[in-house]
């Protein structure tokens, strides 16, 4: 398969993603194409990328520093201000050539640019390609609370080229997998005990496809997530409020979305035991495949306090109520279930042991 469509664009795969690409530039004729990058994709994907590009356009190159930290509005400033310096209008396109956070925040820019320009995204991380790629969420951060500010806009298309995998070091490509274990464990049993069984990087290139159609359809029947599309937040509830807490915390060494959300599902799993009767058996086999691949993370009492508190910030809230995704099963998950205060310190306690 080379192309998956979604609800109004298509995700185009290794040569025809160029193919995809060169036809829609000859045929839209913009006026700049403008393309966003950090520090690591102008230096190892950039060249890759301008060499697959046929035809003859007028190309503006915006660097923005990398990592979450810097996904915030100071830097979407900075970018519409580059934009219009540059001559940027309601005609121009800009490709998002990067992460989650580039493509995220980089979509969010071209979104509210002149009340929206074409973009389109580039992802060059695992966890992109398996996570932004699909759905449209643009946004950035307020401060080191995750996703506060944004908006759900489509791109033009998004271009999938496993190949720029190859540049990341292995704490990025594993961060990634994260996301797609997630996919097996809201999805069915089978696509779960198959990505356990994964462990080189051409191994999980193998899974992109199935992780992305995983994601494709949950969003095709829930574009603006008021019901079945929050199940692709298990995990994320405790998970984001750790990588929230774990970035602005001075005496804590920052951790990728990923790691972060791997204890956010060990943690969730859980609370699915306790309430929902995921059998034990399950629990602890969610438990020992994320700690076979992502180190241990120690939590303090007063660590677990903070944590918690950051949760009410969560984006799946309502009514001053804390939601979370849990698990019947694998391939079972169920939304919008409330947590008793008490059972937060047992999964931490679980997770600990």
């Amino acid at each position: 398969m080379d192309s998956i469509i979604s609800d109004s664009y298509a995700v185009h795969f290794n040569e025809a993603a160029f193919k995809a690409l060169n036809a829609h530039l000859a045929d839209k004729k913009y006026s700049i194409v403008f393309i966003l990058v950090d520090e690591n994709t102008h230096e190892l994907c950039l060249p890759n990328f301008m060499a697959e590009i046929n035809g003859e356009y007028q190309f503006e190159i915006i660097e923005i520093e990398s990592g979450e930290i810097n996904k915030n509005i100071e830097t979407c400033v900075g970018v519409w201000e580059a934009l219009s310096e540059l001559g940027a209008d309601r005609k121009s396109v800009m490709i998002n050539l990067g992460g989650g956070v580039l493509t995220d925040m980089g979509g969010f820019i071209a979104s509210t640019f002149k009340r929206s320009i074409d973009f389109i995204n580039v992802p060059t991380t695992l966890l992109s390609m398996v996570d932004a790629s699909v759905g449209g969420k643009t946004g950035v951060d307020l401060g080191t609370l995750k996703n506060q500010i944004g908006v759900i806009n489509q791109p033009v298309m998004v271009l999938v080229v496993p190949n720029f995998l190859d540049t990341l070091e292995k704490r990025q490509v594993i961060s990634g997998f994260a996301e797609m274990l997630k996919h097996g464990l809201i999805q069915n049993y089978s696509y779960w005990e198959a990505l356990k069984k994964a462990e080189s990087l051409e191994d999980m290139k193998n899974h992109i496809l199935s992780s992305i159609q995983i994601k494709n359809e949950v969003v095709l029947q829930d574009p603006t997530e008021q019901n079945i599309r929050k199940i692709l937040n298990y995990g994320h509830t405790l998970g984001h409020a750790i990588e929230s807490y774990f970035l602005e915390s001075e005496a804590k060494e920052m951790l990728l979305h990923g790691e972060a959300i791997a204890v956010g599902m060990i943690l969730e799993g859980y609370l699915s035991h306790k309430l929902l009767n995921l059998p034990k058996e399950v629990l602890d086999d969610i438990k020992s495949t994320f700690l076979e691949r992502y180190d241990k993370v120690e939590f303090s009492d007063i660590d677990i306090e903070s944590i918690l508190k950051l949760m009410k910030y969560d984006k799946k809230n309502s009514h001053g109520k804390v939601n979370f995704v849990l698990l019947k099963a694998i391939g079972e998950p169920v939304v919008d279930v409330e947590i008793p205060i008490e059972l937060f310190t047992e999964a931490f306690a679980y997770y600990k042991v």
